[in-house]
């Protein structure tokens, strides 16, 4: 029986050995790790062209772009490259009705002609360093400052470790450079991070959103897909190439290495790779952790978006200007709104529970040959406390997903009213006009050129109702009660009172409660602040309670990882991605979703052709790019069949913050532009799919194309390396 049991696990175990395709892996490993298997797909090149820690590799063409997507350097002169959706906040912000960059598309023809972005920064990793032997050293150091055990996973810490391990000296002398410890396996393994950070970085060109967001909502996740999902930015330094805010003395970045391009396409079973900064995934989630989130997260997320993004559409599409104002709020709802249906699908299509209760028994197999309890003890410690906070976590989703994110009034500022009135109250004059002038200042930070209340005002009604729905009404936040008491149950005129009432329902409200005699009682009964606040405290009540169960599951996780990492051999495992710097590989390559159903790798002009609907938003295509589709004007960029391309497939495991990645050939080329991934892939987050998981790349034949041909901006282009 044992031999039979030791048998099976063997077998088990092939499940678990990551497909050849599959990992999100460190780029200081790959010859380890990965080399191999990359030549034998079809990498021309060595590690040290990928990563080099004692020159320059590709690795420094690739960016962090703001802190959630990627970016890739394209010129001598500091041009990046990344997804449409990536600089769509910036984009948005320059519009206005007179000039909707969103709608018309933007391209400075001349360098004095870009546009600078407050906020937005770019990345580049200069170094990585193992430093795990030191940091579990420092965390047995300062136990006694560690009360309640959590330092080994606390950024503050670990960055506090960073800043002391660099030297403030080095930091000093090094304008732009910051230095970051991210923990890896549950804290298993630790690495620190040079990084040198841009930020004075300016929007070069977008096409409209027509072709830069092509399909929209409805082809979110999908393929085939039509997009030309890419913007162009430009990173700006001071006269010695370091770091420095907005100034028009700065110059434009001579950067250490920027990327060819190819222009000779792909072909299916091409090898292709990836390097970005992957997000976030769920890699060694345990089977009940899986059910979680199908269940709870995903179910909530799943149900009150669809009542937020109804609302939301219905409003944009009766009014442009609604449409500009709420274009980026309803673009980030829907994405994780079809995630979340996507991850669902794939747990249950693909029977991920089965699939980690398998791992689950491989590790408890193991531990008990190898006498280590404690591994099979922390597995039953995961599934207790998953159950145990089923009801808190319900909550406390229901509350975000439908209140503090689908109820934008809920999120107003409160503390300086509660200020404001202590101030009146003790008569002290020169405070309360000091805090008078920060309320003002507050409720335009508020009622700022994307919020329109009266969108707020009706989509907050279907968000309440379907709240009060959905939740059991001893667990309702205070103010809900009211409701029932003041309303006779009637949510939509409860909604409708508070903005009639409250000094933030309008600008008028707040221009007559300011100059008006009776500011205090106003302040302390202002209808919209106590509901805030009522919504506040159950959230931290909520957040409070949950939070008695991090420390044990953490604990009980890092556990769970080292025994994976114990029993496997060395370099095994790839860590989930955590917005450190990854590589991915695989193959150009179509799939089959179902029976009966084949989509190919590539896809070309043809297609926009096809969906185009000029009475749908979202399938519009523009008059010029049908003019040179007609007359068959695509420049070099075409085919050899003479068709345009547009965007292909590949098996390269990527997730979200890989948005905007250099996508390469076996010489190191780029050859696409990573911006989306297929429905049926996303639950590769929690398990990679190989027949079903694919990276959804914009065609870089048809950036240029874009640029060239139907922007007229061909100076761009000439900036370029093209192969």
């Amino acid at each position: 029986m044992r031999k039979l049991l030791f048998s099976l696990a063997i077998m088990i175990g092939v499940v678990f050995t990551s497909t050849a395709d599959e990992g999100m892996w460190m780029l200081q490993l790959l010859k380890q790790q990965k080399l191999s298997e990359m030549h034998a797909l079809g990498l021309k090149l060595e590690d040290y062209d990928i990563y080099n820690p004692d020159g320059a590799s590709i690795k420094d063409a690739v960016v962090q772009f703001g802190r959630g997507c990627t970016g890739e350097v394209i010129s001598s002169q500091g041009l990046v490259l990344t997804n449409h959706h990536c600089g769509f906040g910036q984009i948005q912000q320059h519009s206005s009705l007179g000039n909707n960059y969103l709608d018309d598309g933007f391209w400075a023809m001349r360098q004095e002609d870009e546009l600078p972005n407050p906020g937005l920064t770019v990345t580049f990793i200069d170094q990585i360093e193992e430093v795990t032997a030191w940091v579990k050293e420092c965390l047995v150091r300062d136990r006694e400052r560690d009360k309640e055990g959590i330092f080994y996973l606390s950024p503050a810490y670990l960055n506090g470790l960073a800043r002391e391990k660099a030297g403030e000296q080095f930091l000093n002398d090094h304008p732009g450079t910051e230095v970051e410890i991210k923990p890896f396996f549950e804290g298993n393994q630790y690495y620190m991070f040079t990084k040198k950070v841009y930020s004075d970085i300016r929007l070069v060109g977008a096409p409209p959103s027509a072709i830069g967001k092509f399909g929209a909502d409805t082809d979110n996740w999908m393929w085939p897909r039509h997009t030309g999902d890419f913007s162009l930015f430009r990173i700006y330094a001071d006269k010695e190439g370091n770091p420095a805010a907005f100034s028009t003395s700065n110059v434009p970045l001579k950067p250490k290495r920027w990327l060819t391009i190819s222009t000779r396409g792909v072909e299916e079973d091409d090898f292709a790779m990836i390097l970005g900064f992957p997000g976030t995934t769920h890699k060694y989630y345990t089977s009940w952790e899986v059910a979680e989130r199908r269940d709870i997260d995903n179910s909530v997320r799943i149900r009150m978006r669809e009542v937020r993004q109804d609302a939301l559409l219905e409003e944009m599409l009766h009014d442009p200007a609604v449409k500009i104002q709420y274009a980026s709020k309803y673009a980030g709802s829907t994405n994780a709104y079809k995630n979340a249906i996507g991850t669902s699908w794939a747990i249950d299509m693909h029977n991920f529970e089965q699939v980690k209760r398998d791992q689950q028994n491989r590790l408890a197999e193991w531990a008990d040959r190898k006498n280590k309890p404690q591994y099979t003890d922390a597995l039953k410690e995961i599934e207790c406390i998953v159950k145990e906070r089923a009801d808190l976590r319900y909550r406390s989703w229901m509350l975000n997903e439908a209140v503090n994110r689908g109820v934008e009034f809920s999120t107003i500022p409160t503390a300086i009213a509660e200020h404001l009135v202590k101030a009146l109250e003790d008569d002290d004059q020169a405070e309360a006009e000091k805090l008078l002038v920060q309320l003002e200042s507050a409720y335009h930070q508020f009622a700022d050129k994307d919020y329109n209340p009266g969108v707020d005002r009706k989509v907050s009604k279907k968000m309440i109702a379907a709240y009060m729905q959905a939740v059991p009404e001893e667990h309702y936040p205070g103010a809900f009660h009211l409701i029932a008491s003041d309303f006779e149950g009637d949510s939509d005129r409860f909604v409708d009172f508070l903005f009639d009432q409250s000094l933030f329902g309008s600008e008028e409200n707040f221009r007559r409660a300011v100059s008006g005699a009776t500011l205090i009682e106003s302040l302390r009964n202002d209808p919209m602040f106590l509901f805030a606040k009522s919504v506040r405290d159950e959230a931290a009540s909520l957040r409070a309670q949950l939070a008695s169960y991090d420390v044990p599951l953490s604990l009980a996780r890092r556990t769970f990882m080292e025994g994976m990492l114990a029993m496997d051999e060395p370099y095994t495992h790839f860590p989930d991605a955590n917005l450190t710097l990854r590589i991915s590989y695989g193959k150009v390559k179509g799939y089959q979703p179902r029976d009966g159903v084949v989509y190919k790798h590539q896809t070309t002009i043809e297609g926009v052709m096809e969906k185009e609907d000029p009475d749908n938003w979202e399938f519009v295509v523009p008059e010029k790019l049908k003019a040179l589709y007609s007359t068959g004007d695509f420049g070099p960029y075409a085919m050899p069949d003479g068709k345009l391309p547009i965007a292909f497939a590949a098996t390269t495991h990527t997730t979200g913050g890989n948005s905007g990645s250099p996508v390469m050939n076996g010489a190191g080329e780029l050859i696409g532009l990573n911006f989306d991934r297929n429905w049926e892939g996303v639950g590769g987050d929690i398990q990679y799919l190989p027949d079903y998981q694919r990276s959804i790349i914009v065609d870089i034949r048809y950036v240029l194309f874009v640029i060239d041909k139907f922007a007229g901006a061909k100076h761009l282009v000439e900036e370029m390396e093209l192969r």
